[in-house]
Order: structure tokens, then sequence, then C-alpha cells
């Protein structure tokens, strides 16, 4: 291969050709000064060679593509990608090496063509060039097959590709193609939440509140009084007790829920599905299991990010908003700025006063906290959720890196006893039953009766 320059038409001479050319002009000049017959003898097959090898030059140069096999991957789900490599002339290419870039992420483990592959996941992976032919009027396909590693939207590519023709003799400039983007959404954990809710923002639904009415909850027998409808008498008790007893249920509503994502900080190294998790990796994940298990039941849900890009995704319902909160958190990244955000992302018409707000938040970032504490005193139902890595390493090798990081550690403490005395419950993320406790605590708060009541 060469770096000369090349012509317009896209293809250029190798120093093979160079070399071919000299030696047959030195061999035959030789020849013609000393009268050696020898030499022209000599000379011969490297001339025959050379116009044998040119008697078809190529023209057109060869056309690359990169093909996904499946461009909506969950974490740890095996992917696929193609590049093809096609031959629109007459002439065969003789040898094509192709290249392609892919994001860490995207973890390829076997690459080859026509279906022979090769193992590299412990040889440096795909960043390398592989070497096939190409014969005229056809196509080649590299194959690359492995494992999609961390969501988000992850490129594969650019490709290029450069092939020889004409016995080496002619190279093809090297022809580009852009990346194509694929989706890793992230892996839900399985999550599961208690029925009661804070309050209800519509009238049915599927969670059991623990406010009286029309639902299919038992919450005890009670004494008729006007307005009980007849098919809810109890006539066992009203017959021992010699009074109307009817039975009471729990109303059945929906509820709105928020989940807040702060955005502020990112701490903690990702290492992928398998790995140790970021800040941001657990967000995500989190509040994909969140929405998806609101969703599944017939709740409103809606994403707020807390931070300076100030993103917001409306309120909504069933498996069409679940899908779109996935497209949604592709794009979450932690963005750190001065200034703060509160007063431009949580106006009174953003949050409703009868939503359960989760907020997901690593709690590194002292406005997070005032934030936190700010909708607890507005009268808002506020869980937040501690994303911070639990192995979070200390760092031990600089001077008193140790001891700082230790009354940090001590600060973040107090910072979350004070969230707790505003009224805040602070809980860490732990898959499965994270906040059922923290919700029956704050459903129970929001039906107690208020000071000054009567």
């Amino acid at each position: 291969m060469t770096d000369r320059q090349e012509p317009a038409s896209g293809w250029a001479p190798t120093w093979a050709l160079g070399r071919a050319v000299l030696l047959t002009g030195l061999l035959l000049v030789a020849a013609v000064l000393l009268g050696r017959i020898d030499l022209v003898v000599l000379a011969t097959p490297f001339a025959l060679g050379t116009a044998y090898a040119l008697r078809r030059r190529p023209t057109a140069l060869p056309e690359l593509e990169i093909g996904a096999g499946d461009t909506h991957l969950v974490e740890g789900a095996p992917m696929a990608a193609t590049v093809a490599v096609a031959n629109p002339d007459t002439v065969s290419y003789d040898v094509a090496v192709v290249r392609t870039r892919m994001s860490r992420w995207l973890r390829v483990e076997k690459v080859g063509f026509g279906g022979t592959g090769v193992d590299v996941s412990r040889s440096g992976g795909a960043d390398r060039p592989f070497v096939t032919s190409v014969p005229s009027g056809s196509a080649v396909d590299l194959e690359l097959t492995g494992t999609a590693l961390r969501w988000g939207r992850h490129p594969i590519g650019p490709a290029g590709a450069r092939v020889a023709a004409a016995d080496g003799l002619l190279v093809s400039r090297a022809v580009v193609t852009d990346a194509v983007r694929t989706r890793v959404y992230p892996m839900t954990e399985p999550f599961e939440a208690v029925e009661a809710m804070p309050r209800a923002a519509g009238l049915v639904g599927a969670h059991h509140s623990r406010r009286p009415g029309e639902g299919g909850e038992l919450a005890g027998v009670r004494v008729f009084a006007p307005g009980d409808r007849l098919r809810r008498i109890d006539w066992r008790v009203s017959l021992r007790a010699r009074r109307l007893h009817v039975a009471a249920t729990l109303s059945d509503r929906d509820a709105e829920v928020v989940v807040l994502l702060d955005v502020l900080a990112e701490a903690g190294r990702s290492g992928g599905v398998r790995g140790p998790a970021s800040v941001l990796d657990t967000t995500v994940r989190a509040a994909a299991a969140i929405a998806e298990h609101y969703l599944h039941r017939g709740d409103r849900v809606s994403l707020l990010e807390y931070g300076p890009a100030a993103r917001r995704l409306r309120p909504a319902t069933g498996r069409r908003q679940y899908l779109t909160v996935l497209e949604w958190l592709l794009d979450v990244k932690a963005e750190s700025s001065p200034h703060e955000p509160y007063d431009q992302v949580f106006g009174p018409q953003l949050l409703s006063s009868d939503a359960l707000v989760v907020v997901l938040t690593p709690l590194l970032d002292e406005r997070s906290a005032q934030m936190l504490a700010r909708m607890a005193r507005g009268g808002r139902f506020v869980v937040a959720v501690d994303t911070l890595p639990a192995e979070l390493p200390v760092p031990k090798d600089r001077g008193w890196a140790e001891v700082a990081y230790r009354l940090w550690r001590l600060d973040r403490d107090t910072m979350i006893g004070q969230l707790r005395e505003h009224g805040v419950p602070v809980v860490r993320w732990a898959g499965a039953g994270s906040l059922d406790q923290v919700l029956r605590d704050v459903a129970r708060l929001a039906t107690a009766p208020r000071a000054g009541m009567r």
C-alpha cells in the first residue's frame, strides 16, 4: 500500500508497479549499453508480467456499508454487526483491507468473513485490519459478534476499506463510511413496591389506597350509615350484633409518579452490566425499573432531570410511555453547573401536589439536599434514593486524602440525617423491595390527621 498522491480516478500505482517498471528499464538500458542479450531475456518476464497484470484495470471504487443486526438492544444481550465490502467493478479485488471502530461498551468477541470467525476477545478487539478478497460483482461481509455491556447510544464505525487490484500493482484510495448508532437500553432490575400511595391524582386505578371508598380491598366492618349500599351489608355480623353492619373497603386509585434524576455529579467507575455500577448506572437502571413497575399498573409516570439541561418527559401511561422512558434515559449524562437549577426546572406547574416524587440522587452536591428540603417543606411527597456506590474506593495514595474522605463521609451522613429530620426519607437503592417500607411510612403520614384539624 502507498500514501502517495492519488489521481482523480481514485486508483494509484503501488511501489510494486514502480519497482517493476524501474527494474525493467534498468535491465534494458544495461543491455543496450553493454550489448548483452541475456539482460533483455532477464527483463522480458518483468515486462510481460506487468503488462499482463495491467491488461484489465479497475475503474470503480469499492462500496462500504455498515449494518447492525438489532439497533435496539438491552444490557448484556448479544450484539451483531456487519461491514459489507462490495465490488461493483468487472475486475476482481485481489486484497481488501477492512478496519472499523467500535464503542468500548460493545465488546466484540468474534470477527470473521463468510461465517468463519476468529476469537478476538483477548487479542485487541475489532479495531484491527482484516484482509479478504472480493470477486467482481459480489460483496463480502465482515461479521462482528459480541455483547452489549452498557446502556446508551453506541456507535458502530466509522469503517474504512482499501483494496488492491491488478496483482497488487494498483491500489484504491480509502473509502470511509459513517458510523451507525445502536441503542442499548438499561437492564431493568426486578422491582416491586407496596400498593399504598400517598394521595391519588385520579378517582380509579390499581392501587389500594388507605382511604375508604368503592374498592376491592376489605378495610373492616362498621355500622350501617345512610348512603351505604345494601349489597355491602354483612348479614352474619348484623345478625350477631342485632344491628346492620356493612363491609368497609378501601378505594382503588391511580398514582402520579415523578422520577427525578440528579445529574449534577458522577462518581464511581462503570464496569458495564456485569461490573461495578457508577452513579449514572444506578440512576438510569433504577429509573427504568421504577417506571416499568408503575406503568405496568396503569399509573402516570413522568421524568425530570435536576441539572443544567432541565430535560423533562411529560406524564403519561401505557407501554408507549415505557418505551419513551427508555429512549429518554439513553441521553442522561452528568453535567455540573455553578448555577442553581431549581427555579428554572421545578415550578409549581410541573410537580403536582398529589404526586409521589422519587428522587434518585448521590447527594454529592449541597444543592441537591436543599432541593429535597424545599420540596418537603412545600408539601410534596418525596422519597430520596441514594445512588452513591457502596464500594466507592477510598483514596490512599495522597497525603491527607484518606482523612479528607472520612470527613466527607461524616459530613454526608450528617446531611442525610438533616434530610430525615425535614421529613425526607432516604433509602439506598437495592433493587426489589427498596422502597416498600418507605412508601408505607409516606402513605401513613399522608392519611394521618394533621395538627389543628378536628
